[in-house]
């Protein structure tokens, strides 16, 4: 796979409209829910892993579903600059589908840990219409990065898409339909690199085949 340039967004990276407490006390909340979930873990908790009072998580979001909104808002935003940036270190089209889908299996305990979080948040978010809005925003962003990618390469006659949209959340229902399969292995951490790999194929030959008109 090709070589790319290290990745300046990390889980460590702030927001640019959060404050240093509140980016510390999201983080905090993202590596309680993937432990524990959103229903198991309190705000006391989040609280003493954060070494603050939950008064001051109060203070700056709230409530416990603000907490949660602004945490999934967070991770979103990074997984969606993480594909923009892997994209952006290749310019052709095939070669930056390997690079997106590599930086989106980014290794075994990180998948896990957001995949879990994000399902977790989901269901527990999902009377709310901001976390609704946030969601759709999201999948908006990512299925652009895709669309780009598959028009540069229809563009270039590499791939065979006639509806570009179309093929766009066909890709991510084939990665996010992986990863769903991929969760429910009990052997999660081995299998890692074969989905992967599978990815990278069933993403490549639908790309790459005939529109099912022309078939």
């Amino acid at each position: 796979m090709t070589q790319r340039k290290p990745e300046t967004v990390t889980e460590d990276s702030p927001q640019q409209d959060l404050s240093p407490k509140q980016s510390h006390l999201i983080r905090t909340t993202y590596r309680a829910i993937s432990e524990k979930g959103a229903q198991r873990v309190s705000l006391q908790e989040i609280a003493d892993r954060a070494g603050v009072s939950k008064g001051i998580i109060l203070y700056h979001f709230g409530s416990k579903d603000r907490l949660m909104l602004k945490t999934m808002e967070w991770v979103l935003q990074l997984n969606a600059e993480r594909i923009r940036e892997a994209i952006a270190t290749e310019t052709a089209p095939e070669r930056q589908v390997l690079v997106m889908i590599d930086v989106i299996f980014r290794n075994p305990d990180a998948n896990r840990r957001f995949y879990l979080t994000y399902l977790d948040i989901l269901d527990h978010a999902a009377r709310m219409d901001e976390f609704s809005k946030l969601n759709a925003t999201f999948r908006s962003i990512v299925n652009a990065l895709y669309a780009d990618v598959i028009r540069s390469g229809v563009a270039e006659g590499v791939f065979r898409a006639r509806d570009v949209d179309e093929a766009a959340y066909t890709l991510r229902a084939i990665v996010d339909g992986l990863f769903l399969q991929w969760l429910q292995e009990t052997d999660w951490r081995n299998l890692h690199s074969r989905y992967r790999e599978i990815c990278v194929r069933s993403v490549l030959t639908f790309l790459r085949a005939p529109p099912a008109e022309d078939v």
